[in-house]
C-alpha cells in the first residue's frame, strides 16, 4: 500500500469516527453536566480528522508533523472524554468497545508517523 493510499483510508476512518462520535454525543443524557462532556467529545473527537485532512494538506514536512501532533493530541482528549463517559455509565460498555479500539489504533497510527518523521 502507497503512503497516498493509506492516507486515503485513514481519512475516511476519521471522518466515519466523528460520525461516530456526533451519533455518541447525542446520545449521552441531556443534563447540564453532559453538556460539558458532550461539547468536549464532539471538539476533539471530530479534530481528529479536520487535523489529520489538514496534515495531508501541509506545506512542509515541519507543518505535516505538527499537524500530526495535534491529531495525537485530539486522540488522547477524545480517550479521556470516552473514559469519563464509561466511568459514569452513560453508554452501555459494550456501545463503546467499537470507538474505544479505534481511539487506540489512531493513537498508535499517529503516534507512530509522528516518531518516523
Amino acid at each position: 500500500m502507497t503512503n497516498k493510499e493509506f492516507a486515503e483510508i485513514l481519512e475516511k476512518r476519521t471522518t466515519q469516527f466523528a460520525i461516530q462520535i456526533i451519533n455518541l454525543s447525542a446520545s449521552l443524557p441531556h443534563t447540564t453536566e453532559s453538556l460539558v462532556v458532550k461539547n468536549q467529545l464532539t471538539k476533539s473527537g471530530t479534530s481528529i480528522g479536520a487535523n489529520y485532512r489538514e496534515a495531508n494538506r501541509s506545506r512542509s514536512k515541519k507543518d505535516f508533523k505538527n499537524k500530526i501532533k495535534i491529531c495525537l493530541g485530539e486522540a488522547s482528549e477524545t480517550e479521556y472524554w470516552l473514559e469519563i463517559i464509561e466511568e459514569i455509565n452513560w453508554i452501555n460498555k459494550n456501545k463503546m468497545d467499537f470507538i474505544r479500539k479505534e481511539i487506540k489504533e489512531f493513537m498508535a497510527i499517529f503516534t507512530s508517523i509522528a516518531n518516523k518523521l
